[in-house]
């Protein structure tokens, strides 16, 4: 069975080219979390800049480095590693030891914070990212300087091609996952390959929708998030869809997409029976979904760059700036801006 991975530009394919990372430089990403170390505690979070490095990587050698073992080490989320990247990481160490961070400091890796806290950092507790990106050898600066003022209103919210893995081989082993032909012991990857397929799920509906001409329109039925948080509801027939328009065009409600699991979509009525219909060949591999355990969320169908800024460094070299909430994919907004030509290297295993 096909899975369309040509998905739906907002505003048409970009003609002009780029280069993106022809230096770990060129792309750098600062992390934030939604909360600060209260300087107490047995666990040390470490604001680490690292370069070239990734982010698993890091997080071995930092156990190493305390005498204690990678569970006692947690960190938010994963940073590329062809990049110059800022995050934290925490590690358990007890309260009376002392470390000196300066002898952690290595060419790729540098200590810019070390502060005690209460708790471990877990997977996923992030506010988002801030990016400063430069794109070199630029062949439409015209065009690019048009989109970029495009993006500013959203883009399309898609997950990243990082998602799905080299060659999509992420999703096409989470498909023989759910359908049985692979087996995979190790609990980290087998969530990589059945997040590449909900994931999937959710850029061809959102693909669709823009194509056929209401990505920023209320449909009756359509599931609508509350600008700001994760809390949905449904625009049922007797709701004014007029007044819903307007709140989402002011920014005040996102339309969403399924993130597909058991239970019932928060779409309703025609908008329910539209994703229904579009999904409909892959009824098998939601099932699966579904039988995993998996729960139906939504997701935002607008991804909004907040503090967007360019700068033109010469003819054909631009720097962008901007910050994606946590869960936001800063190539959905490059991917809208131009073509971008990256360096072949070997995909990280």
């Amino acid at each position: 069975m096909q899975f369309p991975t040509d998905f739906t530009y907002l505003h048409g394919q970009p003609v002009g080219t780029a280069d993106i990372r022809t230096e770990a430089e060129d792309f750098q990403v600062f992390e934030q979390l939604p909360f600060e170390p209260d300087g107490e505690g047995e666990h040390f979070f470490v604001y680490i800049r690292k370069t070239g490095e990734n982010t698993d990587w890091v997080a071995r050698k930092l156990a190493r480095f305390c005498h204690t073992t990678p569970r006692e080490v947690g960190y938010a989320g994963k940073k590329d590693r062809h990049a110059v990247t800022e995050q934290w990481f925490s590690v358990k160490v007890p309260i009376k030891s002392e470390v000196d961070w300066t002898l952690f400091n290595s060419d790729t890796i540098q200590v810019l914070k070390a502060l005690r806290h209460g708790k471990k950092l877990r997977l996923g507790a992030l506010q988002g990212n801030r990016f400063k990106l430069r794109l070199r050898n630029v062949s439409n600066p015209q065009e690019l300087a048009e989109r970029i003022e495009q993006v500013r209103s959203g883009v399309p919210n898609y997950f990243g091609e990082q998602r799905f893995g080299f060659d999509w081989g992420n999703l096409s082993k989470g498909v023989a996952l759910i359908n049985g032909e692979l087996k995979e012991r190790q609990r980290h990857k087998k969530g990589l390959y059945i997040s590449a397929v909900r994931s999937w799920f959710f850029n061809y509906l959102l693909s669709q929708r823009i194509t056929q001409g209401h990505w920023l329109q209320v449909q009756p039925g359509d599931a609508l998030m509350l600008a700001g948080s994760h809390s949905c509801f449904s625009a049922d027939k007797e709701q004014d869809l007029t007044a819903l328009q307007a709140r989402l065009e002011a920014v005040d409600l996102h339309l969403t997409g399924p993130m597909w699991g058991r239970g019932e979509p928060m779409s309703v009525g025609e908008s329910r029976l539209w994703e229904r219909m579009l999904l409909a060949p892959w009824q098998a591999l939601l099932d699966g979904l579904e039988n995993l355990g998996l729960n139906q969320e939504r997701r935002a169908l607008r991804l909004l760059p907040a503090e967007l800024a360019a700068h033109q460094e010469s003819d054909s070299q631009w720097v962008i700036e901007f910050a994606l909430p946590s869960g936001a994919f800063a190539t959905s907004v490059l991917r809208e801006l131009c073509q971008v030509n990256t360096p072949e290297r070997e995909p990280e295993s």
